[in-house]
């Protein structure tokens, strides 16, 4: 069955395309959910337009989002932390702290955005990757320095 999909779904596909998918996950779950539309012969000449519409905006925000990546990419952030004698911190960097970072730098992300490759305990230069959308992850550097 071809479905027009109103939100994206993971996996599945992006809101405003039309996709082939098995019958019963279209009538049991996507169309009661509100996440798709059935396409019929009678309304799919409507949806096609749709699709032309949402393409152009999908350009723009992409253009967007990549000089928003560019940005974050260049951008080295320095975190004063109370430390041991060796160099480990007290605790860890955590999430909401490069949150705030970054908002003091002018950038708004949410904590779910940010990405550690492993947990940051002490002193150094780390990388941190900011996930934007599910193609575009640019990454930050992070000193974290003794107070």
């Amino acid at each position: 069955m071809e479905v027009y999909l109103r939100k994206d779904i993971e996996k599945i596909g992006l809101a405003g395309e039309i996709i082939k998918v098995g019958d019963g996950f279209a009538r049991n779950f996507l169309i009661p959910q509100g996440l798709a539309v059935e396409i019929t012969n009678h309304n799919k000449s409507q949806y096609i337009t749709k699709i032309r519409t949402v393409e152009n905006r999908k350009e723009v925000i992409a253009t967007q989002t990549s000089i928003f990546a560019d940005k974050i990419s260049i951008l080295t952030l320095t975190l004063k932390k109370k430390m041991h004698d060796n160099g480990q911190l007290y605790g860890s960097i955590n999430a909401s702290e490069i949150v705030d970072a970054l908002a003091e730098k002018g950038i708004s992300i949410t904590k779910s955005q940010v990405e550690f490759d492993k947990s940051i305990k002490s002193k150094g230069t780390f990388k941190v990757g900011i996930k934007l959308t599910t193609k575009l992850k640019p990454s930050l550097m992070l000193t974290v320095i003794a107070e």
